[in-house]
Order: structure tokens, then C-alpha cells, then sequence
């Protein structure tokens, strides 16, 4: 059985590239491929998160301070062994996991990104600020339409 291969370092925005956010701890016989769909879903999740690595470094950071991603695209088979929702964001490559430094930088950036979204009269999907023991990561997701605002505070 032959399996595909992606390229890794394809450029989704300028910061941002396919291996990253495809990238998984769970071994999977699919490779955790994006559809051509999910593939143009991660490039406008992308356009957000250059915004956010922006206006983060303009108002806090060193300058160049990266957007670290723990999950982006998720196969079927990922997601479940993830234990993520069967209609999970990231089925279609609309969600990105955001690592976070603790609370405090979480709740910074979702500070920015609901700025970002009423600044440019725009909305997303979820914002989520997850937490579970000393781990707190940004859940956030912006869908082609039918995008619902729905931000949550969630301690696991």
C-alpha cells in the first residue's frame, strides 16, 4: 500500500506552513492529508493567526515572537484518537490549537482576536481558552460562513 506524502514546508502565509499545521503526535496509516477544501480552510485560519503573531508582538511581545500551534487539520482518524468532536473544527481544517504560556497570555490573545474581529467587522467561529492542569492552550476557529462567535472559558 502506497501512501502520499505532503509537502511539509508549503507555505500557507508567511509565517505558517503545512507541516505545522498538519503536525500530530498520533500515528495514523492516512498521514493527516488535508482535502483541497481543508487545505484553502487552513490558508484563511492562517491570514488570522499572522494577525495575532502581529498585533501580539506589537503590544507585547520581543518583536518576533512566533504563534506556537499544538493541533491544526486533524484526519478523522487523529481527531478520534485525539478524542476530539465528531464535528470538530479541525475535521476541515478550520481550528487551530494555540500553546499558551499560562492564562494570562491566553486570555491576551483572545483579546486580540476579538479585537481583530470587531476591527475588521468580521466574525469567527470559537475561541476557547482550555485548560487542563498546568497546560492552557487557544482553541480558536474561523469557518468560510456561518461562523458563530462562540467564545468559552473551559477547565478541564
Amino acid at each position: 500500500m502506497s501512501t502520499v506524502e505532503i509537502n511539509k514546508q508549503m507555505k500557507l502565509s508567511e509565517h505558517f506552513t503545512l507541516g505545522e499545521m498538519t503536525k500530530t503526535s498520533h500515528k495514523t496509516a492516512d498521514g493527516n492529508i488535508p482535502t483541497p477544501t481543508a487545505l484553502e480552510n487552513l490558508k484563511r485560519l492562517c491570514q488570522w493567526l499572522e494577525m495575532l503573531r502581529d498585533e501580539w508582538n506589537k503590544r507585547y511581545g520581543e518583536g518576533d515572537d512566533p504563534i506556537v500551534i499544538n493541533s491544526g487539520y486533524r484526519s478523522w482518524e487523529v481527531n478520534r484518537r485525539a478524542g476530539g468532536s465528531a464535528t470538530s473544527n479541525h475535521l476541515v481544517g478550520c481550528a487551530a490549537d494555540i500553546r499558551c504560556l499560562g492564562k494570562e497570555q491566553a486570555l491576551r490573545y483572545a483579546v486580540i482576536l476579538l479585537d481583530i474581529a470587531d476591527n475588521a467587522r468580521t466574525d469567527f467561529d470559537e475561541l476557547i481558552i482550555e485548560v487542563r492542569g498546568s497546560t492552557v492552550w487557544l482553541h480558536f476557529a474561523v469557518r468560510p460562513r456561518d461562523n458563530r462567535r462562540k467564545v468559552v472559558f473551559c477547565v478541564k
